[in-house]
C-alpha cells in the first residue's frame, strides 16, 4: 500500500499540497513558541560585572505567607531585596570561601549639558568583581567618584533624590559607560539600603566544589547563591519576573497554537479523504482490505508530513528569534537574556505536526476504511451523512466546555481574570461548533438563502440549490471562515475591553488636573515648593509597587500579589486617585494604610484594625487601616504613605507628583517654570498619568494582538487550503455545466454568488461564537457590552470576504 501511495501521490497533488502548507506553518508557529519557552526557562544571562566571582549570592526574591500550604507557590517579590550586611562575616566564615565583595547598585543620574542621563551607582570595591582596573588616576575618597570617561580632576554632578550634588572625578576605569564608582561612605549613603547590598561576590579557592558551598550559604537564611551564567541574573534582577512572564505567553500561546494546528491538519486532511471517497470505492471493490487501505491514508500522511516538518524548521527558527526581538523591544522579555531555540522547541513543534498528521489520517481513515463500495461511491457523488457518532459526542463535550466556562466567566471571574476563561471558552465554542458543522451550517443557510437569492436572481437560485443539496459538503469551505472571524474578533475586542475597562477604573477616581515627571527621580522637597504655588489646592507625591497581604490570608488578590500605591497624607482636596468611604487620608503617615472597600470586607478590617504585609523588597510590615475607599472590582489597589513605599522600592526614587489645582487656578505656567529649575522634570496633564497607567494593559495588549495576529494568518491558511480543494474537487460538475450552454460568466457568477453564501455563513457562525465568549467577559471586566473601534470587525470581516472570494473564484 505504501507502494500504491507513492506512485499515486502526483496524481493527487492538491489535496496533499493543502496538507503540507498546514504542517509547514503549524510546525513553524509551534517550535518559534518553543523557543520562546525554552528561552525563559533558561533565562540565561551572561555575567559581566560580576564574572570574576564564581559564586554570587541575592536576596530571595519570592515570598511565601507564614502558615501558607505547602503547594502554594511563592509571591514572586518585584523590589530588589538585597543581602543584609550582617551576613557578610557569616558568608566569609563558610568553608570554601576566601573572599567576600559586597556590591552596592542604585540609581546614580549624572547631570550634563544636554540633561540627565540614567546611570548606575556602584561601590568601588566592587569593581573588583569583573574585573574593572584604572586607567588612570585612584581609587575614589569621600566626595569622589571613578567614572568610564573625563580626566582626574574634573566636577561631576549627580543628581541624589533628584537633586544635582557634586563629586570631584578622582580616576578613570574601563567599565562600560553607564557606570559610576564611589567611595563606600558614600555608595552607603547613596543607597537606599545602608544596610543590605544589592548583591555578594563570593571568591572561592580553585577546584572547590561550589554546589556545596552554595549550600552552606543559602543555609544563612533568606539567600539565594548563584553560578555559573546565572550570575548574569544578579546584574539584572528584573529578569525573573519577566522571565515568568515570557513562559506565560508561550506556553498559553503554544498551546492554543498546537490545538489550532491539529484542528487545521485534521480537517485538511479529513477532507483531502472525503473527496477521494470514490477512489477508495475502487479500491474496496477490487478486493483492498480496511486495514489495508488505513495504512495507506496513513502512509500518505506521513509521506506529506515528515518533509513539511523539516522544511518548517527553517521559519520557526526565524519566527522564534522574530518574535523574542518584538517582546524584548516592549518590555515584556528582558533584552539581556540569550535567545535559545534547541532541540526541545523543534520536537515539541515536529511532535506536534506528526501527532496531528497520525490522528487526522486514523481520523479520515476510520470512514474511508470500513464503508461498502457501494455506498461509497454513493457518498462521493452526494455526501448526505451529517458527521459520525464520535463526531457528535466530541462536538457536544467541546460546546458543553464552551458553556461552562462562559458561566463561570460571568459567575465567578472578577475584572481583569475573567479572561482566564474568557480565553479558552473561544476555542471551545469554536471547535465545537466546527465539529457539528453540517448541523449549523445548514441552519445558518436558511437565513441567508432568501436575502441573496433576492439579490442574486437565476444564479443565485442555482447557487442556493448547490448549497443546500450539498450543505454537509459545505459546511468543510464554512467552518474555517468561522474559525477565522470567532477567534480573531473575540481575541482583539476582548483586548481593547480590558484596556478600556482598565482605563476608566483609574480616570474615574483621578483626581489630579497636573502630574509633573522624572525618569531620574524627583526631590520630596519639590512636592512642598508645589504646594506653595497659588493655584494649586494638592499635591502629592506618586510610588507604585506590589506586595502581599500575610494577615490575614484571606485578601482578594492574585497570585501576582497586590498592586501599591504610595501617596501623601493629604484632605478632601488631595489629588490620591481614590474616592475615601470611610476614615480619612489625612491620618496617612508612618506604618498605616487604606484599603478598598471590597478587600476591607474580605478579609474583616475596619479603621483602627490593622495587617500584616509583606512589601515588595521583603521586609514584614504591621499596618494601621486609617481609611476605605471604593474600587472597582479587579482594579482594588492598597493605599500606603508614599514615604514608607518609596523606601522599601529598588531605586528609592518619587518618578511623579500628583497635582490638583483650584476651580479658578491656573498654575501652569509657575509649575513649569518650577519645574525648569530642577534637571529632568516635566509638567503634563492628566492624560499623561492615565497613559503610564496604561502602559503595562497596552504593552499586554500588542503582544495578544501579535500573537492572535498570527493565529489569525494561520487560520486563513486553512480558509485558502479548504476553498481551493473544495472548488477544484467541482471541475467536472463545471464542465459539465458549460457543456449543457452555461457560459463562463455564469459559471463565475454562480459561484460569486455560492461564495457569498460561504461568507456570510461563517462571519454570522464566528460573530455568534465571539459573542458567547465576549458578553459575560465584557459584563464582568467592564460592566457593559464589548468595546473597541468598530473598524476592527469591518477588517475582519473583510478579510475573510476576501479570501473567500479569492479562493473559489481564482
Amino acid at each position: 500500500m505504501m507502494r500504491l501511495a507513492i506512485r499515486t501521490l502526483r496524481f493527487r497533488k492538491g489535496g496533499f499540497i493543502a496538507t503540507f502548507v498546514a504542517v509547514v506553518f503549524g510546525t513553524a508557529i509551534v517550535m518559534a513558541c518553543g523557543g520562546l519557552m525554552e528561552t525563559g526557562i533558561r533565562s540565561n544571562v551572561e555575567p559581566q560585572r560580576l564574572a570574576a566571582a564564581p559564586i554570587v549570592v541575592t536576596g530571595q526574591q519570592s515570598h511565601k505567607p507564614p502558615g501558607a500550604d505547602e503547594d502554594l507557590d511563592a509571591f514572586p517579590l518585584t523590589e530588589l531585596v538585597g543581602v543584609p550586611a550582617e551576613l557578610i562575616t557569616k558568608i566569609r566564615a563558610v568553608e570554601g570561601v576566601t573572599g567576600v565583595i559586597g556590591d552596592r547598585s542604585f540609581t546614580a543620574p549624572l547631570v550634563t549639558p544636554s540633561g540627565p542621563v540614567v546611570a548606575e551607582g556602584h561601590n568601588w570595591a566592587s569593581a573588583a568583581l569583573a574585573p574593572y582596573k584604572l586607567v588612570s588616576g585612584r581609587a575614589p575618597g569621600v566626595g569622589e567618584v571613578v567614572s568610564t570617561s573625563g580626566k582626574p580632576g574634573d566636577r561631576v554632578r549627580v543628581l541624589v533624590n533628584g537633586v544635582p550634588e557634586s563629586f570631584t572625578l578622582s580616576g578613570i576605569t574601563a567599565a562600560p559607560a553607564g557606570h559610576t564608582f564611589f567611595s563606600e561612605p558614600d555608595a552607603a549613603r547613596l543607597s537606599r539600603m545602608p544596610d543590605r547590598y544589592a548583591d555578594v561576590g563570593v571568591l572561592v579557592a580553585p577546584g572547590t566544589d561550589l554546589d556545596a558551598v552554595k549550600e552552606r550559604i543559602e543555609d544563612l537564611g533568606n539567600l539565594s547563591a548563584l553560578s555559573g551564567i546565572d550570575r548574569g541574573l544578579a546584574e539584572h534582577p528584573g529578569t525573573g519576573g519577566q522571565r515568568e512572564a515570557l513562559i506565560a505567553i508561550a506556553g498559553s500561546f503554544g498551546g492554543i497554537a498546537a490545538m489550532t494546528m491539529m484542528f487545521v491538519v485534521a480537517s485538511t486532511l479529513a477532507l483531502s479523504a472525503q473527496h477521494r471517497e470514490r477512489e477508495f470505492a475502487l479500491l474496496r471493490g477490487i478486493g483492498t482490505t480496511p486495514g489495508q487501505v488505513r495504512r495507506m491514508i496513513l502512509g500518505e500522511g506521513l509521506l506529506v508530513a515528515l518533509p513539511a516538518v523539516a522544511i518548517g524548521i527553517i521559519p520557526g527558527t526565524l519566527l522564534g528569534r522574530f518574535l523574542f526581538d518584538q517582546l524584548a523591544d516592549h518590555g515584556v522579555a528582558s533584552p539581556v537574556i540569550s535567545f535559545y531555540q534547541g532541540m526541545i522547541p523543534f520536537a515539541a513543534g515536529a511532535g506536534s505536526a506528526v501527532l496531528a498528521v497520525i490522528g487526522a489520517a486514523l481520523i479520515a481513515a476510520r470512514k474511508s476504511a470500513k464503508i461498502k463500495p457501494v455506498q461509497a461511491l454513493m457518498e462521493s457523488s452526494l455526501q448526505r451523512k451529517w458527521f459520525s457518532w464520535v463526531r457528535l459526542i466530541a462536538g457536544l463535550l467541546f460546546l458543553g466546555g464552551g458553556l461552562a466556562l462562559m458561566i463561570v466567566t460571568a459567575t465567578v471571574m472578577v475584572g481583569p481574570l475573567a479572561g482566564a476563561t474568557a480565553g479558552p471558552s473561544v476555542l471551545c465554542w469554536a471547535i465545537g461548533v466546527a465539529l457539528l458543522g453540517p448541523f449549523w451550517t445548514k441552519a445558518v443557510l436558511l437565513l441567508w438563502r432568501w436575502p441573496v437569492q433576492a439579490l442574486s436572481r437565476v444564479n443565485g437560485r442555482l447557487a442556493i440549490r448547490n448549497v443546500s443539496v450539498r450543505s454537509v459538503a459545505m459546511s468543510a469551505a464554512v467552518m474555517p471562515v468561522m474559525l477565522a472571524v470567532g477567534i480573531s474578533t473575540a481575541n482583539l475586542y476582548m483586548q481593547t475591553t480590558q484596556v478600556d475597562a482598565a482605563a476608566k477604573a483609574f480616570t474615574r477616581d483621578l483626581n489630579a488636573d497636573v502630574v509633573l515627571t522624572s525618569a531620574t527621580g524627583l526631590s520630596p522637597q519639590l512636592v512642598q515648593q508645589i504646594r506653595a504655588v497659588p493655584g494649586v489646592a494638592g499635591a502629592s507625591a506618586y510610588v507604585r509597587s506590589t506586595g502581599v497581604i500575610d494577615e490575614p490570608r484571606n485578601a482578594p488578590f492574585d497570585d501576582d500579589g497586590a498592586p501599591l500605591i504610595g501617596v501623601d497624607a493629604q484632605g478632601a482636596n488631595g489629588p490620591a486617585p481614590v474616592r475615601v468611604t470611610t476614615g480619612s487620608l489625612t491620618g496617612l503617615t508612618g506604618s498605616t494604610v487604606a484599603l478598598p472597600e471590597y478587600v476591607a470586607q474580605k478579609i474583616n478590617r475596619g479603621i483602627g484594625s490593622t495587617i500584616t504585609m509583606t512589601l515588595g523588597d521583603g521586609t514584614s510590615m504591621k499596618l494601621r487601616v486609617v481609611a476605605t475607599f471604593a474600587a472597582d472590582r479587579g482594579y482594588e489597589s492598597v493605599v500606603l504613605p508614599a514615604t514608607l513605599l518609596t523606601a522599601h522600592t529598588t531605586d528609592g526614587l518619587i518618578r511623579q507628583i500628583l497635582v490638583r489645582t483650584t476651580p479658578a487656578g491656573n498654575p501652569g505656567p509657575a509649575l513649569t517654570k518650577l519645574a525648569a529649575t530642577h534637571p529632568g522634570v516635566q509638567v503634563a496633564d492628566r492624560e499623561a498619568l492615565v497613559s503610564a497607567n496604561a502602559e503595562d494593559q497596552k504593552t499586554q495588549a500588542w503582544v495578544n494582538y501579535m500573537l492572535v495576529g498570527m493565529l489569525i494568518a494561520y487560520t486563513a491558511v486553512s480558509v485558502v487550503n479548504t476553498l481551493v480543494s473544495t472548488t477544484l474537487r467541482r471541475r467536472r460538475e463545471f464542465a459539465l455545466q458549460r457543456l449543457t450552454g452555461s457560459t463562463r460568466n455564469q459559471v463565475l457568477r454562480m459561484l460569486s454568488a455560492e461564495s457569498t453564501l460561504i461568507a456570510l455563513s461563517g462571519i454570522t457562525l464566528g460573530t455568534l461564537v465571539a459573542l458567547a465568549s465576549l458578553l459575560p467577559f465584557s459584563a464582568k471586566v467592564a460592566n457593559s457590552l464589548p468595546t473597541g473601534p468598530i473598524w476592527i470587525y469591518l477588517l475582519i470581516i473583510g478579510a475573510a470576504t476576501l479570501l473567500t472570494f479569492t479562493s473559489t473564484l481564482i
